[in-house]
């Protein structure tokens, strides 16, 4: 079900908050001078926290890099669009924004699976073209991202993306998402950073009207993007908020605390001094796309 006057990013991150972003809202501060994203995933909390100004980070590269590549065609969309239809064409890739491509028989013999049976072929083609001529072209990966499985980046150990096809193409969700982030950042003063959190923090300087919104990795699921966290590393970033709290900035922090018969130990005992706030939430498994519930909360030093 579409979220009522709520902004989606267009990288349709696995994590997001878009279905929860109304709901942590509610617990954000008035007057947010510089918002700041140490983990800023897809953008879907950015794109709908007002702010005079936007501090943005995260560790994945790939992620920046298409952020950055779409903020800068934001004052051009529709060069933008005519070249990623183009591309889309060229490949041969179903597009059910502008048409239906996909033959009614092959509808009828694979009714839940059609777009992933028509685009397997052109989309083996464009990850092998990505992968071996157009390494540093982020327009190639985001089709592949609104492609591939999953709408996910994943990368093997010689750095190739190696997703395979999905079962959705361009549709009036991704058109309607690129757009909404065009306006949006059309509109935002933002700065894009790749660092480690660590190296984040270690540059970071704080100011008086600085809000802080984390969504770390979560240390007791098993996501595909948690698979880098563990106990010492949650650990430190507890102590950077134990510092930030101290010199009186104010951050909000989302983490799950029971997930299939797991306890994080670990934040429950250090959220237990700070506000801690449940939210209702459900959790995609990447491995069997079932959901699981778990207990998701926000901590607030405020």
């Amino acid at each position: 079900m579409k979220q009522k006057n709520v902004n989606r990013s267009p990288l349709f991150y696995v994590g997001d908050k878009y279905k929860l972003i109304d709901e942590i809202k509610t617990h954000f501060p008035a007057g947010i001078g510089r918002f700041i994203e140490p983990f800023v995933g897809g953008g879907s909390v950015f794109m709908n926290v007002d702010a005079d100004e936007y501090l943005l980070n995260d560790l994945d590269r790939e992620v920046i890099g298409i952020h950055k590549y779409l903020c800068a065609r934001a004052n051009n969309e529709q060069r933008f669009f005519d070249r990623i239809f183009a591309l889309i064409d060229s490949y041969g890739l179903s597009c059910s924004f502008r048409r239906d491509d996909v033959p009614p028989e092959l509808k009828n013999e694979f009714p839940k699976t059609y777009y992933a049976k028509y685009n397997k072929d052109s989309f083996a083609r464009l990850k092998t073209d990505f992968n071996t001529l157009h390494r540093r072209n982020k327009l190639y990966l985001y089709v592949l991202l609104i492609y591939g499985f999953n709408r996910m980046l994943r990368f093997n150990s010689n750095k190739q993306y190696n997703l395979p096809v999905g079962n959705v193409d361009f549709n009036a969700n991704t058109h309607q998402a690129l757009k909404t982030y065009f306006t949006q950042v059309r509109n935002k003063q933002i700065s894009w950073q790749n660092l480690d959190f660590h190296k984040f923090f270690d540059r970071y300087i704080p100011q008086a009207d600085d809000f802080i919104y984390l969504d770390p990795p979560y240390l007791i699921t098993f996501s595909e993007y948690n698979k880098y966290w563990d106990e010492a590393i949650e650990k430190d970033l507890l102590e950077i908020l134990d510092r930030l709290d101290r010199e009186n900035i104010r951050f909000a922090i989302s983490n799950v605390t029971h997930y299939k018969g797991r306890v994080n130990e670990i934040f429950l005992q250090w959220a237990g001094r700070f506000s801690i706030h449940p939210i209702k939430s459900n959790y995609i498994s990447y491995h069997d796309n079932s959901i699981k519930t778990f207990n998701e909360v926000l901590v607030t030093n405020y």
